[in-house]
């Protein structure tokens, strides 16, 4: 098995940084440093088996190929599209959002 790169885009990269933030503030560095392993971790995983997250998302939007994946322990999936030689990483959403919204925001 080999293990593609996870590429993030501009946007997956500020909505990270957007996670970071809220856990440092509201909850502490300590939940925002477990917050970045779990990611790490989720991404981790889907640059070893890409085909593992969930289509279900990529279906209802009519996005053939769009996955998501749980960031374990916290309320957010990994938005993205295996390609040839790498993952690419469209956006890190909350759950609890409108995410066929969110994913329409143009790419920077």
């Amino acid at each position: 098995m080999t293990s593609k790169p996870p590429i993030l885009r501009e946007l997956a990269r500020r909505d990270i940084e957007a996670a970071v933030d809220f856990y440092a503030v509201e909850a502490g560095e300590h939940l925002a440093l477990r917050f970045v392993d779990a990611l790490e971790g989720a991404l981790r995983t889907i640059g070893q088996h890409p085909a593992a997250g969930s289509p279900r998302l990529g279906q209802e939007l009519d996005l053939p190929g769009l996955r998501a994946h749980v960031v374990k322990g916290f309320p957010y999936l990994v938005c993205y599209v295996e390609q040839q030689d790498h993952v690419d990483i469209w956006r890190l959403l909350h759950g609890h959002r409108d995410i066929p919204e969110w994913l329409q925001e143009p790419d920077s």
